[in-house]
């Protein structure tokens, strides 16, 4: 019966945190089109603000930042999770099996290492869209100088 409740504690561990790493990442990459799309669409002659318009190219964005500063605290809880579940497998073992030690350890540290693959291209993503949006306002500001001028 323990025996059950340990492979179905790894397993939701690991299906757990790699399924959420997973939809972080879909999500990221997602919202990427999808604000590349809007930004190539866009026309900032429609706009006769600049704060309606920065709302409009804005949104979305702090979603993917948001993930790629989450992704790899979501990755340690189940390298921490992990850990436990190993430490406890060996407690109630009662024995010390170096291999299994090791194996379940490197188990653990993929999420880690998913949620740092993650992480990088959520802020990579993150920053290409930052600067596009510099590069739309600061066009929209230059064509409002010129209809004042």
């Amino acid at each position: 019966m323990q025996d059950n409740f340990l492979v179905y504690a790894e397993k939701g561990i690991d299906y757990g945190v790699m399924g959420l790493l997973v939809l972080m990442s879909v999500v990221t990459v997602w919202l990427f089109i999808e604000r590349m799309m809007f930004y190539a669409s866009i026309r900032s002659s429609d706009y006769e603000h600049r704060d309606t318009l920065e709302m409009d190219l804005t949104d979305n964005i702090s979603v993917i930042s948001t993930i790629g500063s989450n992704a790899p605290y979501v990755g340690l809880l189940g390298t921490v999770l992990g850990i436990m579940l190993t430490f406890y497998t060996m407690g109630d073992a009662g024995a010390v099996d170096a291999k299994k030690i090791m194996t379940g350890l490197a188990l653990a540290l993929k999420a880690t290492a998913m949620g740092l693959v993650v992480a990088m291209p959520a802020i990579v993503a993150y920053s290409i869209l930052l600067r596009k949006v510099e590069k739309i306002l600061t066009v929209f500001d230059v064509a409002q100088d010129k209809k004042s001028n």
